[in-house]
């Protein structure tokens, strides 16, 4: 069954970029309803994209039970130009080169004059992106998360330049996209979620450096114990209720003398040797047992829904944002 396109989506999108991200992106766009034109110079695009569609029409049929909107076109053109014209969101999600990201603004600027340029960088900075722009008030980092056609959260930072308006339009944009929108009001490298993940990573590749764990052993410790509660209510949350009847100040009074104990090495990392290298792929290619990335994403993508599923049979962190989006669809006018 087929409902309406959501209020808040533009007419069409432009995505430069066809890698993970990108495909992610064309995924969550044309399941909305929305036409795509999408611009990758390797010969083998089209083939990089195929599979990141079946897979999310494979999650979304799986995941969503209200009426979703007849899918929207895409079409791969030859050139940024031919991309972008006539679009109201343009996403970047080129190589994170700023030189590479620069010469694509220049690009869309000389063919399109209002569209929002959304910028799916990990790391950089809205104010050094719009850096040589002419019309730099239109530029925003979007920064999603993989897989882009399930996980709804998509950190919207604007720089210096950028307008209110436009970060007004973006936030319900997302929204209508059925994402949860966070918008950052103050821009640092590599925002909030991507530093919280890199201070994990970096304790991470100690503990298998030093022989301490293995990669699945690693793993394990996040899959079966904090990921589980981090998965429905971060990280302040959990402590809040790990500090008993008196909450966080409890909590802080109790562990925060912990925090002067050599626990960890986030300020330094190992040097990525290749003995380092091989150990770390080698045990990630034993913890596969022979899966291949396809078969891992499957796995990844029937684990979400399944979670995403029982967090909004509790009205609860992402279920709560499926559900709404779901209810929008339902509320869908007809074209």
């Amino acid at each position: 069954m087929s409902g309406a396109a959501v209020s808040g989506l533009p007419n069409k999108a432009a995505i430069l970029g066809a890698g993970v991200i990108g495909s992610g992106w064309l995924a969550r766009l044309t399941d909305s309803g929305v036409d795509c034109t999408v611009y990758d110079p390797a010969p083998d695009a089209e083939a990089k994209i195929a599979p990141v569609l079946d897979n999310a029409e494979r999650a979304a049929a799986a995941l969503i039970d209200a009426p979703r909107p007849a899918k929207g076109s895409w079409s791969l053109v030859d050139s940024i130009a031919a991309a972008v014209v006539g679009a109201d969101l343009i996403v970047e999600a080129v190589p994170e080169r700023l030189d590479v990201k620069h010469a694509a603004y220049r690009e869309i600027e000389a063919a399109n004059a209002d569209g929002i340029i959304a910028s799916s960088t990990s790391g950089f900075r809205p104010s050094v992106l719009q850096e040589g722009m002419a019309h730099s008030g239109r530029l925003i980092v979007a920064h999603p998360f993989n897989p882009v056609y399930l996980l709804p959260l998509v950190e919207i930072v604007g720089g210096k330049a950028t307008e209110p308006a436009t970060v007004e339009r973006a936030m319900a944009l997302y929204t209508a996209l059925g994402m949860k929108p966070l918008h950052l009001k103050v821009e640092i490298d590599a925002f909030v979620a991507d530093r919280l993940m890199e201070a994990l990573w970096r304790e991470a590749l100690w503990l298998v450096h030093d022989g301490v764990a293995t990669t699945e052993e690693v793993d394990d410790a996040i899959r079966y114990g904090c990921g589980l509660r981090w998965a429905q209510m971060g990280t302040f949350q959990t402590f809040h209720i790990a500090g008993g009847e008196r909450g966080m100040r409890h909590f802080m009074e109790q562990f925060g003398p912990a925090l002067a104990w050599p626990w960890t090495k986030l300020m330094d990392v190992p040097e990525m040797t290749p003995d380092l290298v091989d150990r770390i792929a080698d045990q990630s290619d034993a913890q596969a047992a022979g899966r291949s990335p396809r078969d891992l994403e499957r796995i990844r993508d029937d684990n979400l829904v399944a979670i995403l599923k029982a967090l909004r049979g509790t009205g609860w962190g992402a279920g709560q944002v499926l559900a709404e989006h779901e209810e929008r669809l339902r509320g869908a006018k007809p074209a």
